[in-house]
């Protein structure tokens, strides 16, 4: 099964957000490069909250492009075979954390929101990924910091899709 078709099926198979399903599902049948970040009408991209719900904490990135922190995620790669190993795959890069797994259940969120040219949006499936005991985190080239948050502070220091990711989150745990 290729990346696309697995995308198709998770979202299909996703029984919340039925408008915003249903915009993705639209997207990638007019799309069939829809999984690409060559797509300038707009790509599905992955990505994954990482929790330690013992401790009742996120570990978010500060976003270099963007100035901005954010959860863990990216574009899909040509090595992905599925929307949530991608997700695992881009937590674990910019995480620097080994030993994540995904919450069961598939993506708790999809968030769509734009970006700067070439390309006009970003669909993300997002995921929520639980953290190890003990893991100790690793700033990546793509982030200028890495920081665990507590649940309450996370309105404090992210945007409006962040938190609402961190709620729906924190109703999967």
């Amino acid at each position: 099964m290729s990346l696309y078709d697995d995308a198709v099926l998770v979202l299909k198979s996703y029984e919340d957000q039925e408008e915003l399903r249903g915009l993705y599902l639209d997207h990638l049948e007019t799309h069939p490069d829809g999984m690409w970040k060559a797509c300038q009408a707009g790509h599905v991209t992955a990505s994954a909250l990482i929790v330690d719900p013992e401790s009742e904490r996120v570990l978010l990135t500060l976003h270099k492009k963007l100035g901005m922190w954010l959860q863990m995620g990216g574009h899909c790669e040509p090595g992905d075979t599925t929307l949530a190993s991608a997700a695992l795959r881009e937590a674990t890069e910019e995480s620097g954390i080994d030993g994540l797994t995904l919450l069961p259940g598939g993506p708790v969120r999809l968030d769509r929101h734009a970006i700067p040219s070439p390309c006009n949006w970003h669909l993300d499936v997002q995921y929520a990924a639980l953290a190890p005991a003990g893991a100790v985190e690793e700033i990546s080239d793509e982030s200028l910091d890495l920081r665990w948050f507590a649940y309450a502070e996370v309105p404090d220091v992210a945007d409006e899709s962040v938190v609402r990711l961190v709620e729906r989150t924190r109703v999967a745990l």
